[in-house]
């Protein structure tokens, strides 16, 4: 099968883009990712730790690589995803999260192109989707598909930041494309509209910081410094991404998969806030905040409930300081002094919290 062929194939397919490069060639993002352990950006997240020589290089995974066909599929936003950070009273998830799950749409996709390929050509392939120890992005810019900006995502010039990324890696012999170039120039609005200031240079990020890290990835209690900053956001954050410059050549989303779900659109913080697991699982069923898992999507949502200013949600903030989950209590403790002072200090007197567990005893001040 020629690259001409396979790229036909990959857009009948449903793929919005689709590039190629090679392998097996030398690059700088091994020593660019044992730089970002070693500083420990990657946080609590030890698996890269773990998975670090694998991850350096394609052929360290698989030796017979030679080269990597990258696609690309569209999940670009109906409206901009900024303007809901200023209606505190309801939850944002990021734009990417609020449907299916992508990995499963092209995962399935992948396989299909991998079985046409093999049986054209009976060469062995591989499929990944962000869940194995590949670094897509990089071999991303290196395919020509765009590049990596200063908040360290893809960037693409017909669709901005709006990108799922899936790769193809073969033993086949495949003429690359040529890479992009870097175009953020002498811009940094990703860099400055950073809520907690996750990149210390440009082009580095300290995941200990971003948002999308302390709402999906961190396990325990957010530090207080991040907790105002978060506002609203309940599952990620787009920031970075949504205000770059370059998606003004963006387009809609055409699979109806990445389209939100109504309710997922401008999710009310207190009917979030009431979640227990059966109701989280059912309304999160196929998504991938499911994920996370119950206790720790309703630490983020009593986070946006303390920056929501809505004293309306009291009541609700209440009812989670006897929540079985220390971490949800503790949360709950921190909304509510946030809030209502003298709720705090009232609910403070009725209880004993040098009897309870550290965390939830040291938000309340105890």
């Amino acid at each position: 099968m020629s690259p001409d062929a396979l790229k036909i194939l990959a857009h009948e397919i449903g793929f919005s883009t689709v590039q190629i490069c090679r392998a097996d060639d030398p690059w700088p993002a091994g020593a660019r990712l044992r730089d970002f352990v070693e500083a420990g950006h990657h946080g609590s997240m030890g698996w890269m730790e773990d998975t670090l020589d694998r991850r350096s290089h394609p052929t360290a995974m698989w030796p017979d690589a030679k080269s990597a066909v990258v696609v690309g599929l569209n999940y670009g936003p109906e409206h901009d995803p900024l303007p809901a950070l200023e209606r505190r009273s309801e939850g944002v998830i990021s734009v990417y999260a609020r449907n299916a799950d992508y990995h499963d749409l092209i995962k399935k996709r992948l396989k299909h192109l991998a079985r046409a390929f093999v049986a054209q050509t009976g060469i062995e392939v591989k499929v990944f989707v962000d869940t194995a120890p590949l670094m897509e992005k990089p071999l991303a810019a290196l395919s020509g598909m765009g590049w990596q900006g200063k908040h360290t995502n893809l960037v693409n010039r017909e669709y901005g930041s709006w990108l799922f990324l899936g790769v193809m890696l073969t033993a086949a012999e495949l003429e690359p494309d040529a890479p992009d170039q870097d175009h953020c120039g002498s811009c940094q609005a990703c860099l400055d509209i950073c809520p907690t200031a996750a990149f210390p240079t440009p082009y580095t990020l300290d995941a200990r910081r971003c948002i999308s890290y302390l709402t999906i990835e961190h396990k325990g209690v957010i530090a207080e410094e991040f907790r105002a900053p978060m506002g609203n956001r309940i599952y990620g954050c787009d920031d970075c991404l949504a205000v770059c410059p370059w998606n003004k050549f963006a387009q809609t989303a055409c699979d109806t998969a990445f389209h939100p779900r109504p309710e997922l659109k401008g999710p009310l913080l207190s009917e979030l806030v009431a979640l227990d697991d059966e109701s989280f699982r059912l309304v999160f069923t196929a998504s991938p905040v499911k994920r996370i898992g119950r206790d720790r999507f309703v630490r983020n949502v009593l986070i946006a409930c303390g920056n929501s200013g809505d004293v309306t949600l009291v009541p609700a903030i209440v009812e989670r300081l006897d929540d079985p989950s220390p971490l949800v209590r503790g949360m709950a403790i921190w909304a509510l002094k946030r809030l209502d002072p003298a709720r705090f200090a009232a609910e403070k007197q009725l209880r004993h919290p040098s009897e309870t567990d550290a965390d939830t005893c040291r938000e309340w001040g105890a």
